[in-house]
């Protein structure tokens, strides 16, 4: 008998058992606009029936770093899917846009259905938090391409608006800087970190040294999704711009969002950071420079708003269970100015 696929390391079988146990869960994600789910070639999607008008398509694609490394070694591989959909869907909102679909792509060597599935279960969790629906991707057995045991994912998401609505639009000298505040490192700058753990001589399953549990859950919190309170202070009006805080930090993500002749003044002492970047600091001996350029800080998204609207805007996101800092203001410059120190 001559040589099969499977004898070549990529099990169909296997692929077809992980779509029959993510359907339901990606059922679950189903929104207005779906018109069809999992198994076609393609998906479809009906922007009027997801309520648009004149709406103008926005796409975001982004993967989860090396802290997918840690989520492999500890194999507590749940949520990493809730970071990868956060990813995108942050960046999406930024442009003011509502995310209406995900796609996902899990890439291995060999198909575990059980693991793929929880991570793939993680990712409906996530799009459910951004209101957006799981409608398909690819999942890619490849034999001599990864480590055993070793994964990697990829996410794409659509959102839309209508024309004329896209941010950032009017900002302007004196609109204030809210930031909502982060649930850890999120999923930017786990090189570093790994770097850190690994010059401190901890392991994963070592108990936190800043937070309860075991180091690994720690560093493991997904990156929390703001799609649904940002949305709504936008329809509010008066937010002017959003940046996603991400690689790159407060320091180069903020002037993303500004025009030319304008700056960001932050106040470092606006905000004490989480336990988690005081600990990276002092323990890798990182200086303040580096870690707002690299880390979000405790700062996961900035709305640049009116000033006339600062307070409304603070109550309404406050309502919908942010933590609001007020981190200053925009004035004439460029880039970010910082006054105070990261403590």
């Amino acid at each position: 008998m001559g040589i099969s696929y499977r004898d070549a390391g990529v099990d169909i079988d296997a692929g077809n058992a992980l779509v029959d146990r993510i359907t339901p869960a990606a059922a679950a994600t189903r929104r207005p606009g779906v018109m069809d789910g999992l198994g076609g070639f393609g998906a479809l999607f009906d922007l009027r029936g997801a309520g648009y008008d004149d709406p103008v398509l926005v796409a975001a694609t982004d993967g989860v770093g090396t802290k997918l490394r840690i989520a492999i070694d500890t194999g507590a591989v749940d949520q990493v899917g809730i970071d990868l959909v956060a990813m995108c869907v942050n960046d999406l909102i930024c442009q003011g846009a509502e995310p209406l679909f995900f796609l996902d792509y899990f890439a291995t060597g060999k198909l575990g259905v059980n693991e793929a599935a929880r991570v793939i279960d993680g990712i409906a969790v996530g799009c459910r938090q951004a209101g957006c629906a799981l409608i398909g991707g690819e999942t890619a057995e490849m034999p001599g391409m990864y480590a055993a045991g070793d994964f990697d994912l990829a996410g794409f998401a659509v959102g839309a608006l209508e024309r004329g609505r896209a941010l950032p639009r009017g900002v302007s000298e004196g609109d204030v800087l809210l930031g909502l505040r982060s649930d850890g490192v999120h999923s930017n700058g786990f090189s570093l970190v790994r770097k850190v753990v690994q010059a401190a001589g901890l392991a994963w399953d070592d108990p936190s040294p800043f937070g309860s549990g075991s180091l690994g859950e720690q560093l493991l919190t997904p990156t929390r999704i703001y799609v649904r309170p940002v949305l709504e202070a936008i329809r509010a009006g008066g937010v002017h711009a959003a940046a996603h805080i991400t690689g790159g930090g407060l320091t180069e993500n903020l002037p993303r969002v500004l025009p030319q002749g304008l700056g960001a003044q932050v106040d470092l002492d606006a905000w004490t950071v989480p336990p988690v970047f005081d600990w990276l600091a002092r323990t890798g001996d990182i200086a303040d420079g580096e870690m707002l350029k690299t880390f979000n800080t405790g700062i996961g998204m900035v709305l640049v708003v009116a000033a006339d609207r600062a307070a409304a805007l603070t109550d309404l996101l406050l309502d919908h269970g942010e933590t609001i800092v007020r981190l200053g203001h925009v004035g004439p410059g460029e880039g970010v100015g910082y006054r105070g120190q990261v403590r």
